[in-house]
């Protein structure tokens, strides 16, 4: 069976979240973006474990579905196939190791609600878990690694967003400069990082060091509309076993691809300080000797920079028998774009996307599989044109950086309205 998943959403439990990431919500979001199996993320907080334990009944091994009487009915004109949901959550470690301090965030995924709640009762000794869907925990991430495998085996483990500056295996800020320096001797139970949104398997491909490592890629939602923005496309039976083993395995006949981001779109790429409006590529950086040209005060170093200082492989690197990806830039971007729009958000970008959802299923399918001309008989030319570009990779991206994200350009302006001009024409 084909599944896509996204394995890193958050509740409305975490900072900066919106309140409207409710279950009722996610399964509906996650139908309309042909998302098979979601993470409920965030399982540490007792208020979101509650509401998981009350609306999400079992489904096929370690998934769960939402129950009917809490289903919009509004989902069928998606899919019937209901959203099977896998405990999930991102814990924040904060603790020094090393001569220094560490910042890092890890994905834990269990198979049960139960493996869940053994889980927070180690970890309610350890911090207080009710402030945050997110917790931050004075724990050693191999510390954390141990309590988790001690609970259940069958736990699967993973660092987050490796490369982000702040708070990452890898982060320029406060990150290791390996996997075996941050966990040891109980590296040898990673088996999967996660590239975040600013790199992608092909910068990883660059350290040798990660070839025994699968690569996976999620959404880290705080939104419904940026759910599925990453994910990963398995051919497996619908199970918990079967996915961790397919991520485990990197065999490529059940663990199919990745869906990226543009990396230039993520919001820590390049270098730069988002207060004096500076980006900077790693050679700018190097030739300011990490100072910015506005402020002079040092500037945050950026995942690009930081996998150059690592690699030991060129640029264009690619080892046997990787997971393939595909990059992509969301639907209500590209429309946003056609319509020579900066919001994705406006009220007309929003009703062509559901007309187009509507009309072909899911998001995901318009994006890579509808054929050019099923498009052209459903919507305008200038939006054709523009998910034709971006699955091409025919676009420019002002890179992102220090928490800015990348600015999508997939036309110039003359161009796209000559597109309509000619459309009018016709």
């Amino acid at each position: 069976m084909r599944i896509i998943a996204d394995f890193h959403p958050h509740s409305p439990y975490s900072r900066a979240v919106s309140k409207d990431m409710t279950l009722e919500n996610l399964d509906y979001w996650a139908r309309l973006k042909g998302i098979t199996v979601l993470g409920t993320g965030d399982f540490t907080h007792p208020v979101w474990i509650k509401e998981i334990k009350t609306k999400l009944e079992p489904a096929e091994q370690g998934f769960y579905k939402l129950k009917k009487q809490f289903q919009d009915p509004r989902a069928k004109k998606f899919s019937d196939f209901e959203t099977r949901f896998m405990l999930t959550v991102e814990i924040s470690s904060i603790y020094t190791k090393g001569g220094k301090g560490r910042r890092v965030h890890n994905l834990i995924f269990t198979p049960s609600i139960e493996a869940a709640e053994k889980i927070n009762a180690q970890l309610g000794w350890q911090g207080n878990l009710k402030s945050d869907g997110r917790p931050i925990l004075g724990l050693g991430s191999k510390e954390l690694l141990k309590i988790t495998l001690d609970i259940d085996q069958n736990c699967l483990f993973v660092p987050a967003h490796i490369w982000t500056p702040w708070f990452s295996l890898f982060g320029s800020k406060s990150g290791f400069d390996s996997v075996e320096e941050c966990f040891d001797e109980y590296s040898k139970y990673i088996f999967a990082l996660e590239t975040g949104l600013s790199s992608d398997p092909a910068m990883n491909w660059r350290l040798s060091a990660l070839d025994k490592y699968s690569f996976i890629s999620n959404s880290d939602s705080h939104s419904l509309r940026r759910i599925g923005r990453e994910a990963n496309i398995f051919d497996t039976e619908l199970s918990y076993a079967a996915i961790i083993g397919a991520i485990k395995s990197k065999d490529p006949s059940r663990f199919l691809s990745t869906i990226e981001f543009f990396p230039e779109e993520g919001i820590y790429h390049y270098d730069g300080h988002r207060l004096c409006k500076a980006r900077l590529s790693p050679q700018e950086t190097k030739k300011l000797k990490g100072l910015c040209p506005v402020c002079g005060k040092q500037v945050t170093v950026g995942v690009l920079n930081r996998v150059e200082e690592l690699a030991d492989r060129p640029e264009g690197f690619k080892p046997e028998g990787v997971i393939p990806y595909k990059n992509m830039v969301p639907l209500d971007e590209i429309i946003a774009e056609s319509f020579g729009l900066a919001s994705a958000t406006t009220k007309s970008v929003q009703n062509e996307y559901k007309n187009l959802v509507e009309g072909f299923g899911d998001e995901l399918s318009i994006l890579f599989d509808v054929s050019r001309s099923n498009l052209e008989a459903k919507t305008r030319p200038e939006i054709v044109e523009g998910i034709v570009r971006v699955r091409e990779g025919r676009l420019h991206i002002e890179p992102g950086y220090d928490g800015e994200y990348g600015k999508v350009k997939i036309f110039e302006e003359e161009e796209r309205k000559e597109i309509s001009k000619q459309t009018s024409l016709f």
